[in-house]
């Protein structure tokens, strides 16, 4: 019988301390197959071209692509009132999440958006009678996942070409929130973010998925150093670092600095 197993991270943001923990604890796990990574990789946090490096070292890596990765190819910032995740392009807190985008994209330069359009949208695979759908969010949207009733009902859009599978997993990150849903034979999972937590718990977190015999979802929650990352956006401040320092600080979302 056959058995694969994921090592995932999500939702980097830049933080290469975090990152760097998170690939060494993926280094240290046996059996790990595909190691896979759910998008969010740039902006906001400190070291975009450190984080770029250690991405690139990744051999084999599924790359998939967030919303933020997204607005650096787009070169958000040059729309004409340019807004993300419905804010009010007014907003202050908008325009500077913009002009960190744009701040981003200078640090990864061509080489970092030639990376992010070489990602994917989704990624799916069969082990056995599992199928497992991996994206940031969603294939249809980068910036919202599936609520269950839209997940039951794309889980009977495959099952209708995929006949001879028993179970179904969807897994995405984009929320910062740990997600663990259940109906029938779906499972739909979030392990919460590698670099930028919003649970109100500041570690980072890694994910192991094996299917294909019997399932297990092993989610990490490690700590690392965050100070050094918080430092590292007082060094070098860019757009909207210190609200991102509150959010590192209390593993939430913080823009009442």
């Amino acid at each position: 019988m056959s058995v694969k197993t994921f090592a995932i991270i999500t939702d980097v943001h830049s933080n290469a301390e975090s990152l760097t923990k998170a690939l060494s604890i993926i280094e240290e796990r046996e059996n790990v197959d595909q190691v896979i990574c759910l998008g969010d990789c740039f902006a906001l946090g400190p070291e975009p071209e450190k984080t770029l490096e250690l991405l690139l070292s990744l051999n084999g890596c599924i790359f998939i692509r967030g919303n933020h990765d997204r607005y650096l190819i787009e070169s958000l910032w040059n729309q004409e009132r340019p807004s993300l995740e419905g804010m009010d392009p007014d907003d202050p807190i908008c325009q500077d999440i913009v002009a960190n985008e744009s701040w981003t994209a200078d640090q990864v330069g061509e080489k970092g958006l030639e990376f992010i359009r070489k990602m994917h949208i989704a990624h799916r695979e069969q082990v056995n009678g599992m199928l497992v759908e991996f994206t940031h969010a969603w294939y249809q949207r980068d910036d919202q996942p599936p609520s269950m009733t839209e997940a039951l009902h794309w889980r009977d859009h495959v099952q209708a070409t995929h006949p001879n599978v028993k179970n179904f997993i969807f897994v995405h990150g984009h929320v910062h929130l740990p997600r663990y849903e259940e109906q029938e034979n779906l499972k739909v999972l979030c392990q919460g973010a590698t670099g930028l937590p919003f649970d109100k718990n500041r570690r980072g977190a890694v994910a192991f998925l094996t299917v294909g015999g019997e399932f297990e979802w092993d989610v990490v929650r490690f700590e690392y150093n965050y100070s050094v990352s918080i430092q590292k956006l007082e060094e070098r401040k860019p757009p909207f670092y210190r609200n991102l320092q509150s959010t590192l600080r209390y593993a939430q979302i913080r823009n009442d600095v």
